[in-house]
């Protein structure tokens, strides 16, 4: 084969696959753009080789970088379905971000309080008097930890709840990320679901729960930002009070596995 065939081949295969960039940057235009919501069936391959002009093995290979992104999903006999969440996309740029940078889950721990104060403030301002209450109903159901699974489900109810009813899109889907990886991360560096050390960590922060309530009940933004502070902050030394958490990173086996499972369960389901 002569180096201008070679040469004609690559050009050709440079070609397809700016084809294939155009084509996945158009569907993914209309997919943010909500043309094609989420949940929503992909045209099947036939409609789009027409649609676009192109072979089956372009639109294919646009599907496949529009998997990659996570706003894809690919059902095998049943085609391929639109599945952009906000959080999904968000979980996925944020927890890359963590495993590449090597970020220590007390420095993620950290994070949370910082977005909250920022939430708490904003919802004594925007929030309404019933978004108030229920956010009080939800501290309320952590006065007592009776059990792992139900007091993790009301102290993600709780967290996330404090970040929307700040009526910022953008800081509730940061937040509610941080919510459930800290919730997690808890059990995961006190050694598990154990209900002893859930009482321990969980338990003692209702004093601290019912305070951030109050201020913004107030509507003291200032005073709710402080409180969520002070909450935060005394979670953190209650979730690294072991020897083992200080030194946690993201090489240790526990620490990896809680970011794997939170991407693979986004959104997390009946935690809202």
């Amino acid at each position: 084969m002569t180096d201008d065939a070679h040469s004609d081949q690559a050009f050709r295969k440079l070609e397809r696959e700016r084809v294939a960039d155009r084509i996945m940057e158009d569907l993914r235009d209309q997919i943010l753009r909500g043309a094609l919501p989420d949940g929503s069936r992909l045209p099947p391959e036939r409609d789009l080789t027409e649609r676009y002009g192109v072979s089956g093995a372009t639109v294919r290979e646009a599907v496949r970088a529009l998997t990659a992104m996570g706003l894809i999903s690919v059902r095998h006999g049943s085609g391929s379905f639109v599945t952009a969440s906000a959080d999904r996309m968000i979980a996925l740029s944020i927890a890359s971000a963590i495993q590449l940078k090597h970020v220590g889950a007390a420095e993620v721990l950290d994070i949370l309080g910082t977005l909250n104060a920022h939430a708490a403030k904003a919802a004594a301002v925007h929030a309404t008097d019933e978004e108030i209450a229920a956010l009080r109903a939800a501290a309320e159901r952590l006065a007592s930890i009776d059990s792992v699974d139900e007091s993790v489900h009301a102290l993600k109810r709780f967290l996330r709840l404090l970040s929307e009813i700040s009526r910022n899109a953008l800081l509730a889907t940061l937040c509610r990320f941080f919510a459930d990886l800290q919730v997690e991360l808890g059990i995961a560096i006190s050694g598990g679901p154990k209900l002893s050390e859930w009482r321990r960590v969980a338990g003692a922060l209702h004093p601290e729960r019912l305070a951030v309530v109050e201020a913004i009940e107030a509507r003291d933004g200032d005073l709710a930002a402080d409180r969520v502070t002070a909450y935060h902050q005394r979670a953190l030394e209650l979730v690294t009070a072991t020897p083992h958490a200080a030194e946690i990173r993201i090489s240790d086996p526990g620490y990896s596995h809680v970011i794997a499972a939170l991407l693979s369960s986004r959104p997390v389901a009946g935690t809202r």
